[in-house]
């Protein structure tokens, strides 16, 4: 059974404008995510991808085209999509329980339960107990579940993730691939990840467009084989497919970098 379109670009194309003139960052972009689907974003840099995770975020209204959620237009941030960032941005002088909280705070949804809920999906992420704590007595791969945890309790049906693991070390990075994946699948989240890590992507998602850039466009998509989406990460970079999957990818990159030296 055919998967309902949860998000959606329809012939957007996106211009900056700014003292020194006009940017194109993205053009003609057509896109469609699925209810559920894990979709990432990869290509090099100033192709546009932060762009279209922003607008999908209804952080600003592209130049030409739609952007829909659900079908409807898309108009400003919606508590229905989160987003996280490479960056946490926890607010050193509050604990990380009121951290937790603050987006319920800001969009006025805090209950009797929340401090509950807060509690519990700091446990399952691995931070039993750390409610009282505060950021400085964390590492960043702390750091980072706590913004996970920040982000799933005002229960978004949509996660964007911006490069979150990207400043984290190997092995870290690998133990939160695996959370957020499990994490999203169980929960049955729809997520969109942009990354600079080939390898990231293959493991974690189910299918990876490859931006072009001058300007942004959709260069090519690889679907990503039942055998790796079914595997943890760390798993799925083990299976033989992975490597295929991989090597995939960077040609394309290759074709992308070749066509810029034109």
């Amino acid at each position: 059974m055919k998967q309902e379109t949860v998000l959606e670009l329809q012939q957007v194309t996106h211009v900056y404008v700014n003292e020194k003139g006009t940017f194109v960052a993205i053009e003609n972009f057509s896109l469609s995510i699925a209810e559920g689907e894990f979709l990432a974003l990869v290509g090099p840099s100033g192709c546009g991808k932060t762009t279209v995770l922003n607008l999908l975020a209804g952080l600003f209204q592209p130049t030409y085209g739609n952007v829909l959620f659900g079908g409807l237009k898309v108009d400003g941030p919606s508590s229905k999509v989160g987003y996280m960032l490479q960056q946490d941005y926890l607010f050193p002088w509050r604990s990380i329980e009121q951290n937790t909280l603050i987006g319920l705070e800001i969009q006025h949804r805090m209950r009797k339960e929340s401090k509950a809920e807060a509690e519990r999906l700091l446990t399952e992420l691995g931070l039993p107990g750390a409610g009282k704590r505060y950021p400085h007595e964390l590492s960043g791969g702390m750091r980072q579940r706590v913004a996970l945890a920040r982000m799933l309790v005002t229960n978004p049906s949509v996660l964007l993730l911006d490069e979150p693991f990207s400043a984290l070390d190997f092995h870290i990075k690998l133990q939160l691939e695996e959370l957020v994946q499990s994490t999203l699948r169980r929960l049955g989240k729809t997520a969109v990840l942009v990354t600079h890590d080939l390898s990231e992507a293959a493991a974690m998602c189910d299918r990876v467009i490859v931006l072009g850039r001058n300007p942004g466009h959709i260069h090519c998509e690889v679907v990503i084989p039942d055998s790796l989406r079914l595997a943890s990460p760390q798993i799925a970079r083990t299976l033989p497919e992975f490597q295929s999957v991989f090597e995939k990818l960077t040609s394309e990159l290759d074709v992308i970098d070749t066509e810029g030296e034109d």
